[in-house]
């Protein structure tokens, strides 16, 4: 082998091992590469991806047999991989597969005529409204707090009624039986004095009054 030909092994062997550095740090260390993935989609307000379960295990593993579960909105997002945090995108708290606020190299990909794979289809927010309204749940859970409320203030008013009757009962007071002497003039001008509960019944006290 003449010195030409060493002189370019060298020179391809400083290249190639410097270009597998480079991309080691850039990759491994920096992690400064664009990751595509799929994401949750909310088919109320966002045109999704949707695809439903294939019944054959080789493509989409085993179905439920519930058409809800087996019916998967998505939409595609692009995230630089060093601002993806490192948790379990199937955690509710993960924040893996969503977009910062103004982050710079992550978007978001809905689903149109150009782009939908075989075998899916795109979703319209507004039809899936009008099939799926939410309202009619939230109404029916307002009606049955509000009679439970209602029926609650009845058994208050009811309870105040009672006790309100029960008071009046207790505190009124007639005055009969009280007085153990009563003293009535008498026309002809004699001044009689009842005793209750004497056994003459009545004890007379007898003045006449000149006139």
């Amino acid at each position: 082998m003449d010195k030409k030909s060493k002189i370019f092994f060298l020179v391809m062997g400083v290249l190639i091992l410097g270009s597998v550095a480079v991309s080691y740090y850039k990759y491994m260390v920096k992690r400064d590469y664009i990751v595509h993935a799929q994401a949750d989609c909310d088919p109320y307000t966002e045109k999704c991806f949707v695809h439903v379960c294939d019944p054959d295990p080789d493509v989409d593993g085993e179905c439920t047999g519930d058409p809800a579960e087996d019916t998967w909105y998505t939409k595609n997002i692009n995230r630089i991989a060093y601002n993806i945090p490192n948790c379990d995108p199937k955690d509710e708290s993960c924040t893996a597969l969503v977009c910062g606020e103004n982050e710079l190299g992550c978007s978001y990909e809905f689903c149109d005529e150009t782009n939908v794979p075989e075998g899916d289809t795109c979703n319209d927010p507004a039809v899936y409204t009008l099939e799926n309204p939410v309202e009619e749940e939230v109404e029916e859970g307002i009606g049955e707090e509000s009679d439970e409320e209602g029926a609650a203030d009845e058994s208050e008013g009811d309870a105040t009624s009672d006790e309100v009757g029960n008071e009046d009962g207790t505190d009124i007071d007639t005055g009969e039986g009280d007085q153990s002497e009563e003293t009535a003039p008498v026309q002809d001008g004699t001044d009689v004095k009842n005793t209750k509960g004497s056994n003459a019944g009545v004890d007379q006290t007898e003045g006449i009054t000149p006139l």
